[in-house]
């Protein structure tokens, strides 16, 4: 059967709000066409050879009753539990050993079959014999509660992951934290070592520059004395030169004074001038000197004998040591 024709047959299938798909030789069930008629609530697909059900089929949420027994079903659909209206569910003689988390939220589920499935223990335990109408009503009961048991294990499990996850993120969180702290500390390390080999540097520098700017004053002072020095060293040498230049003046001066005083005892001694007045005591101070040299005179002589007397007498040993 194409689907083509499922679509046009399937209105011919339709009784009222019930649509008869058993017998059909089905391997999948007609989701998008079942979509079509919101009114049909009671389906059933008993008797085919479906093997699963598509996740489309939990949006198919105006269904009330559902008969999926005698098919190869080997696992029902993770969200089966959006099915809200589901009242009645028949799963006879399937391959099913599991039910989805979400069958707990199957809130108006009175009927329900499980009879020929190769159950898990637990769950073939809780669901029972399903012999008769009370049994499955019983058996959708008891399923139910044994599945919210599973989805509160499985809330629990997830709340638990969540917390551990939550506490990993914050483990995470506090070690990016304390990464941070450490690359910021790091950071503000290096700032204060580049800050500390600037300072350094420029202390270097300052103390070059003192260091030149203190050559550069020595060598301005030694300049300074070497050049006081050397003034000195002119004034030195240009001092006995003032001295010689002041003798000199002086020697002149004293020889203008002799020349001049010569010339006034010649003139009052040999011209007619030694008569005046004027000459009285030019004349009588030449003649004092005259006697004074005369005595003199005669004192040097003295002194001269007695000086070859002793040169004498000094000198004899020496020649009789020789001879």
């Amino acid at each position: 059967m194409s689907k083509n024709s499922k679509v046009l047959n399937l209105k011919d299938k339709i009784n009222g709000n019930e649509v008869d798909l058993s017998l059909c030789n089905l391997t999948e069930v007609p989701v998008k066409e079942l979509a079509l008629f919101p009114k049909a609530t009671v389906v059933d697909l008993s008797c085919n050879n479906i093997t699963s059900l598509p996740a489309e089929f939990c949006s198919l949420t105006h269904l009330v009753k559902v008969d999926l027994s005698k098919n190869q079903l080997t696992c029902l659909p993770d969200d089966l539990g959006n099915l809200a209206n589901l009242q009645h569910l028949d799963l006879y003689n399937n391959k099913l050993t599991v039910l989805p988390a979400s069958f707990s939220q199957l809130r108006n589920l009175k009927w329900l079959d499980l009879k020929d499935n190769p159950l898990e223990t637990v769950l073939a335990k809780a669901a029972g014999d399903c012999l008769d109408e009370k049994q499955c009503k019983q058996c959708a009961t008891k399923v139910l509660q044994h599945m919210r048991a599973i989805q509160d294990e499985v809330d629990r499990a997830r709340e638990k992951r969540l917390l551990r996850e939550k506490e990993l993120e914050r483990k995470r969180e506090v070690k990016q934290r304390e990464r941070e702290a450490r690359e910021k500390e790091a950071r503000k390390r290096e700032k204060a070592e580049e800050k500390e080999k600037r300072r350094k540097e420029y202390n270097a520098q300052m103390a070059a520059l003192a260091a030149q700017e203190q050559q550069k004053k020595k060598s301005e002072e030694k300049k300074k004395k070497n050049g006081q020095a050397a003034d000195k060293k002119v004034m030195v040498k240009s001092a006995p030169k003032s001295r010689r230049s002041l003798l000199g003046l002086m020697f002149k001066f004293l020889l203008l004074l002799l020349l001049g005083f010569a010339g006034v005892v010649a003139a009052c001694r040999l011209t007619d001038l030694h008569k005046e007045a004027m000459c009285a005591p030019v004349n009588i101070a030449v003649d004092n000197s005259l006697s004074w040299a005369r005595e003199q005179e005669g004192v040097v002589r003295q002194q001269v004998l007695k000086l070859s007397s002793a040169l004498r007498e000094f000198l004899e040993p020496t020649q009789r040591s020789k001879n």
